[in-house]
């Protein structure tokens, strides 16, 4: 089995001052050197040669990773030669989240990761990650604690609030097992300063698919598969891929992909609602729109179509010409 490199993206809040205004010289050195020593660490629990390798290399990564953190003001300080590690700020700047996958076999995957928390005076604050995927029985409607976590490498963290109460939803991967991946819609808040992982949040109002609230939304699917899920701040939704079994076997997750339609999740009243349908413009048969032709069937020059638009002025719609522009990246 290959082990491939996860592919990390690095959001971080706008409102977040660079590191150099809170880490004084002497402290930002010894970050940097501990920096340097976690790299191939990092990249050992992604491409080590056998299990034994990678536990072995998360175990050092993990302990040289929580001995850093309690360097004053590490909070600042973004890892960004750590590229096989999600780390992720909060929007409002809060915490940030680490989150990594350690491959032991083909169907045992672990994530691992730790939440770090802001705090007044720059001394640590935080709370390990301890995936208990395995040995859970319901996910999708399980709320717990840092110490009861439902794995996964987190990519994008959206803060929704209610009630001047904040809640931070996270999208999150997971590679599962030989046959299937997962994608995560998980949601995180704090009581009493702990946090605190679901919530009953996630609504399915007026369907049969669920009569009550959930806790997270998984998305479970063939290996090979790439269904999206993502945040459009367009739309001010979470966009998910709608999937079908690929062999009509509704039973097997792993024969799931994507159709290329999408359901989403609109923030209303403090919970995530499910639209069924994001996309609503569907074009009949036969009705796809083309470029107005300047050649007639023989391929000779439509002259009408040439002089279209020359009465008065103006160029023909269809056949000018336009600059590129350049698509939004999104993730997901």
């Amino acid at each position: 089995m290959k082990f491939p490199v996860i592919l990390v993206v690095l959001f971080f809040s706008a409102g977040l001052e660079s590191s150099a205004q809170h880490i004084n010289r002497a402290d930002m050195r010894i970050i940097q050197q501990k920096e340097d020593s976690m790299k191939p660490e990092s990249i050992k629990i992604i491409q080590g040669i056998n299990d034994f390798d990678r536990l072995k290399a998360d175990s050092i990564f993990t302990r040289m990773l929580m001995r850093t953190l309690q360097v004053k003001n590490s909070f600042y300080y973004q890892f960004d030669s750590l590229q096989s590690i999600s780390q992720l700020y909060a929007p409002d700047s809060s915490f940030r989240i680490f989150t990594w996958q350690l491959v032991i076999n083909d169907n045992v995957i672990r994530q691992h990761g730790a939440i770090q928390m802001r705090t007044a005076d720059g001394s640590l604050k935080r709370f390990p990650l301890i995936d208990k995927s395995d040995v859970t029985e319901h996910l999708s409607d399980t709320i717990g604690d840092n110490r009861g976590w439902i794995g996964a490498v987190y990519y994008r963290i959206v803060l929704k609030k209610y009630l001047d109460k904040n809640y931070y939803t996270l999208l999150g991967y997971d590679e599962n097992n030989i046959r299937s991946n997962r994608k995560i819609i998980e949601q995180l808040s704090f009581e009493n300063g702990l946090p605190l992982f679901g919530g009953h949040n996630f609504f399915f109002e007026n369907e049969s698919k669920a009569a009550t609230p959930i806790s997270r939304y998984i998305m479970e699917y063939k290996k090979d598969a790439g269904p999206r899920l993502t945040y459009d701040p367009d739309l001010d939704m979470i966009i998910a891929e709608h999937l079908i079994s690929e062999s009509n076997e509704p039973n097997k997750k792993w024969t799931y992909v994507g159709d290329g339609d999408y359901e989403g999740f609109k923030w209303i009243n403090g919970k995530w609602v499910h639209v069924n349908k994001v996309y609503n413009e569907i074009t009949p048969l036969g009705k796809e729109p083309v470029p107005k032709p300047i050649r007639d069937n023989e391929g000779k020059f439509n002259e009408n179509s040439l002089k279209s638009g020359e009465e008065d002025g103006k160029p023909d719609p269809e056949i000018k010409v336009t600059p590129k522009t350049e698509k939004k990246k999104r993730n997901g």
